[in-house]
C-alpha cells in the first residue's frame, strides 16, 4: 500500500481564538526509524517529539529553527530533534535499542522508556543575538502532556496536544501524527468546556489515521465545521551535514592532530549524530586536507 504523503495543516477556528495544527509524520518517523534503527519503545518515543516538533517548527516564521531537548530518567536517556518553519526535521537519541514491555494499558510504556523525571527543553534561534530557551519539568514522560504542560507554563498558551505512533511488533511504523490547539484570548467558558470535551472524547491520532483520516478531518473532529485552513506545508526528513562540512570538522583539528590520524589509522570516519550517515577518508583525502591545514599551522 501507497504511503500517504507526510503534511502539516495549520489555520484558525471560532472567529480566531483558537488556532489549530494537525500532521501525518508516518513517513518522516519511517526514516528516522530507519536512519537509527531504533527497537519500537524508543521509536514512539522518538516519533511523538518529532512530531511535536514538527508542528512548533511551523510556528516559526523564515529562517527561524528549534530544537527540542527531552531529557529524562528513562533507558532511552536523551531525544534531540531539529526543525524549522520549511518543514524540515531531523533527531536522534541517545540510546535506540529500548524495547520495554506493554504498559498496564496495552500500550506501548513510552513514560518507562523517557522517565517520569527530567526536563523538556525547548531552544529557539529567532535570529537575535541570543537564542530563545524555555525549560519545564517532565510531567508524566507520555510526551503529549509534557508539551502541553511547556505551552501552559513556558509560552503562556493554553493548548491541547495529542501525539501518536503506531509501531507493528516487527518494528516498522505504521503510522504516526499527532494535533495541537492553542486557545486564544476571548473564548467562553461555556466554549472551552466544549473544547476540552472534543479533546477528551477523541480517538487516538493513530487510530483515526487507520481509518483513513487525513489532518484536516483530524482538526474538523475537535473543531467542527468552523475551521479555516490557512495553508499546508510538506514535512520532510532534512539533514543539514555534507561532506564540505565534515572536512571542515577534520580541518577545525588542527595540522597536528591530522598527521597523527594519518600516521596512526590511515583513514577517518565520521558519522553524523542526526543521520547516521558515515563520511570516509582514505590516507590520500585526509594528506590533502593536511595540506590545507598546514598553513594555517605554521602562523
Amino acid at each position: 500500500m501507497e504511503q500517504l504523503q507526510d503534511v502539516l495543516v495549520r489555520g484558525t477556528a471560532w472567529g480566531g481564538k483558537i488556532r489549530v495544527f494537525a500532521a501525518r509524520t508516518t513517513q518522516l518517523v519511517s526514516e528516522l526509524q530507519r536512519r537509527h534503527q531504533t527497537l519500537p519503545t524508543a521509536t514512539a518515543a522518538f516519533g511523538r517529539t518529532a512530531t511535536a516538533a514538527s508542528i512548533m517548527g511551523a510556528m516559526l516564521k523564515g529562517e527561524e529553527q528549534l530544537t527540542v531537548k527531552v531529557k529524562g530518567d528513562g533507558p532511552i536517556g536523551q531525544i534531540v530533534v531539529d526543525a524549522n518553519a520549511h518543514g524540515e526535521v531531523r533527531g536522534y537519541v541517545d540510546n535506540p535499542d529500548v524495547l520495554l514491555p506493554s504498559n498496564q494499558h496495552g500500550k506501548i510504556d513510552v513514560a518507562g522508556g523517557v522517565g517520569t523525571n527530567g526536563y523538556l527543553h525547548i531552544i529557539k534561534d529567532l535570529g537575535l543575538k541570543d537564542p530563545y530557551l524555555g525549560s519545564v519539568p517532565i510531567v508524566s514522560g507520555e510526551l503529549g502532556e509534557d508539551f502541553t504542560y511547556y505551552f501552559a507554563v513556558s509560552e503562556q498558551t493554553p493548548s491541547a496536544v495529542g501525539l501518536g505512533v503506531l509501531v507493528a511488533p516487527e518494528g516498522q511504523v505504521i503510522h504516526a501524527g499527532g494535533f495541537i490547539i492553542q486557545l486564544l484570548p476571548g473564548l467562553t467558558d461555556e466554549e472551552i468546556t466544549r473544547l476540552e470535551q472534543a479533546v477528551g472524547s477523541i480517538p487516538q491520532v493513530t487510530q483515526l489515521l487507520e481509518q483513513g483520516e487525513t489532518p484536516e478531518g483530524i482538526l474538523r473532529r475537535l473543531v467542527g465545521d468552523d475551521l479555516h485552513i490557512h495553508d499546508t506545508l510538506e514535512l520532510k526528513f532534512q539533514c543539514k551535514c555534507s561532506r564540505e562540512r565534515v572536512e571542515q570538522t577534520l580541518l577545525s583539528v588542527g595540522a597536528s592532530e591530522l598527521e597523527q590520524i594519518i600516521e596512526e589509522d590511515g583513514k577517518a570516519e565520521l558519522v553524523c549524530h542526526y543521520c547516521n550517515e558515515a563520511y570516509t577518508f582514505d590516507r590520500e583525502q585526509l594528506q590533502q586536507l593536511l595540506e590545507q591545514a598546514k598553513p594555517n599551522f605554521v602562523q
